[in-house]
């Protein structure tokens, strides 16, 4: 189905989670199998079909916290760090046997980001001690390590070929997965944001690994991807040192999604920066946002988990 702005006007809620007892904090899509993974404030990971709409698993993580929830390449196993005290391990946990697979240590702050390769066991972490880590599913212990000059956030493409560290005052380097060691080869800022303080919340690749996409507080940018000129700038009324919302691109990367400060999510067109549509229903501010990899559909949460799909 193409996407077009009378389809994305036709979504609407077609179901409803209303499970955990605090704010959702994180979110993820696995890339191969119908299923939603969440991570909330109320220290729940929850597990969820979206082929059926149905709840399937509740794990707690009463005593670590839990943050960054994403999934491994097996449908059944998750990463996850801790937004709890001062441990700052990431955790490896198998859902179907409700075990920790392995602890990731190294980081001396909390982890604000991660992010596992589309391709291999390899998964990048960023954290509040201004490092970046790379990390390898089937090993303990740090694979590389950069030091940034501010708090970073890291993404990797689609392909999982290229992975790029944004940091304060705008500044975005992009790395060879495979020959990281080297260095950037490419480096661009957001002429915005180069005079300011605020970090970004998010960056993400589009599918196509045409667009980069980067959150700072209220303000969202589509990028190209390797030159890094702003091909849009959008804004989802976060008002200056507010709480940065998570926002994605469609499939077709033509379309820009964030929660907004209303408590709406809107969709902008990328070419000309109108919005193409405006979805309600949230009693919180939706917070967590993504676009599902394998079907015509969204996911976005505040203390709820809605799943949108089109009418058409």
């Amino acid at each position: 189905m193409e996407i077009t702005p009378e389809v994305l006007s036709s979504f609407g809620i077609g179901k409803v989670f209303k499970e955990s007892t605090d704010r959702i904090n994180s979110l993820d899509f696995h890339r191969t199998h119908d299923l939603l993974v969440t991570g909330g404030d109320d220290d729940a990971i929850r597990l969820y079909d979206t082929e059926t709409g149905t709840a399937l698993q509740a794990l707690l993580s009463k005593k670590y916290g839990v943050k960054s929830v994403c999934f491994t390449h097996d449908p059944s196993s998750v990463i996850y760090s801790s937004n709890k005290g001062a441990d700052y391990a990431l955790r490896y946990h198998d859902l179907h046997s409700n075990r920790y697979v392995r602890y990731f240590r190294g980081h001396g702050a909390k982890v604000t980001t991660l992010c596992m390769s589309p391709k291999s066991d390899n998964f990048l972490s960023a954290a509040e001690d201004k490092q970046v880590r790379l990390w390898d599913l089937r090993q303990p212990h740090c694979q590389a390590m950069l030091q940034t000059p501010g708090l970073p956030t890291v993404a990797y493409d689609e392909q999982g070929l290229v992975f790029c560290v944004g940091a304060e005052s705008g500044v975005v380097k992009l790395y060879d997965a495979r020959n990281y060691g080297q260095g950037p080869f490419a480096a661009f800022t957001v002429a915005d944001e180069k005079n300011g303080a605020a970090v970004f919340a998010v960056l993400r690749f589009s599918l196509d690994g045409k667009y980069l996409l980067a959150v700072v507080e209220g303000r969202i940018y589509v990028m190209d991807a390797f030159e890094g000129t702003v091909e849009r700038k959008v804004h989802s009324n976060i008002p200056e040192g507010g709480t940065a919302l998570e926002a994605c691109l469609t499939a077709d990367g033509k379309y820009v999604l964030s929660g907004c400060a209303d408590r709406a999510v809107r969709a902008w067109s990328v070419a000309d920066g109108s919005v193409v549509s405006e979805w309600k229903g949230h009693a919180g501010v939706p917070t967590c946002l993504k676009w599902s990899p394998r079907k015509m559909l969204v996911a976005s949460a505040c203390q709820a988990l809605a799943l949108w799909i089109p009418a058409v």
